[in-house]
C-alpha cells in the first residue's frame, strides 16, 4: 500500500539552511521512503533568490531571458522558454509566489546534483535506503491545468523502460517508458495544497525495485534529435 503525507512544522527556508536536518527534525523516515521536496525551498537554501529592480518595468522579463536557452512563444508578458536545463516551461520556471519583498526565486542550477546532495546527506544521517525527488509545478502542452513534475532525482528511478517486455495478452511492448519520477511528484502534490506551505512530502510503500541511481537529465529530458516539434 502506498501512503503519502506531508510533515508539518517546516519553517521558512533561508540561504544556507540544512534541508536534511530540517526534514529529519520534522518527520521520521523509513526504509524505501521517497522524499519529495519542492524546488523552491532547494533554491532558497542554495541562495537562488533575486531581488527585482522595482524601477525597471522590464526587470522580470530580463531575468526570465537570462535563465532561458531560448524563447519559444510569447503571449503578453508570458514567455514559454526552454531553460538551460532543457525544461520547457513558463517564464523559465521563475516563481514570485510566497516570496515577498520584490524577490523572485530561480530554479536550482542543477536539480539532479541538488537531489544527489540531499539524498547523500539523508542516507548518511539515517543509514536508510531512500529516494529524493525535487519537484515543481509545470503546465503541459495542449492540456489545461498544471501538475507537479520531477526536476531532479536521486536514489529512485526517473524512468522505467518496459520496452521488450510483454503486456497481459503477450504482445511485445516496443515504445512504453514510464516516467516514474514525474508520477511520484504528481502524487505527492495531492498532499500539499498550494496555500498550506508544505514543501516536503513523503511517499511510502513504493516497489523496492525502483530504488537505484538515477537522473532526470539523462533519463527524462528528450534529446532534440528525438523531438518531432522542434
Amino acid at each position: 500500500m502506498i501512503s503519502i503525507f506531508a510533515p508539518s512544522g517546516i519553517a521558512e527556508i533561508a540561504k544556507g539552511d540544512d534541508l536534511a536536518e530540517i526534514i529529519l527534525a520534522n518527520c521520521e523516515l523509513n526504509d524505501h521512503d521517497v522524499v519529495v521536496v519542492t524546488s523552491k525551498i532547494v533554491s532558497k537554501a542554495e541562495g537562488r533568490v533575486v531581488k527585482l529592480d522595482q524601477n525597471d518595468k522590464d526587470a522580470f522579463e530580463k531575468l526570465v531571458r537570462s535563465e532561458a536557452k531560448r524563447v519559444l512563444r510569447r503571449r503578453g508578458k508570458l514567455l514559454i522558454t526552454e531553460t538551460h536545463h532543457g525544461y520547457i516551461c513558463a517564464n523559465s520556471g521563475i516563481d514570485q509566489s510566497n516570496v515577498g519583498g520584490g524577490n523572485a526565486v530561480l530554479l536550482p542550477k542543477n536539480p539532479d546534483l541538488s537531489a544527489r546532495r540531499l539524498h547523500q546527506q539523508l542516507v548518511n544521517k539515517t543509514g536508510l535506503v531512500l529516494g529524493v525527488i525535487i519537484s515543481d509545478t509545470f503546465g503541459r502542452t495542449w492540456r489545461k491545468g498544471v501538475t507537479d513534475v520531477a526536476l531532479g532525482c536521486a536514489g529512485v528511478a526517473a524512468m522505467v523502460d518496459l520496452r521488450g517486455t510483454h503486456d497481459s495478452n503477450g504482445r511485445k511492448l516496443v515504445a512504453t517508458e514510464i516516467a516514474v519520477a514525474d508520477e511520484i511528484a504528481a502524487a505527492a502534490e495531492l498532499a500539499k495544497p498550494k496555500a498550506a506551505r508544505t514543501p516536503v512530502v513523503i511517499v511510502r510503500g513504493l516497489d523496492k525495485g525502483l530504488f537505484r541511481p538515477s537522473s532526470i537529465t539523462r533519463e527524462i529530458i528528450r534529446d532534440t534529435s528525438e523531438d518531432l516539434f522542434r
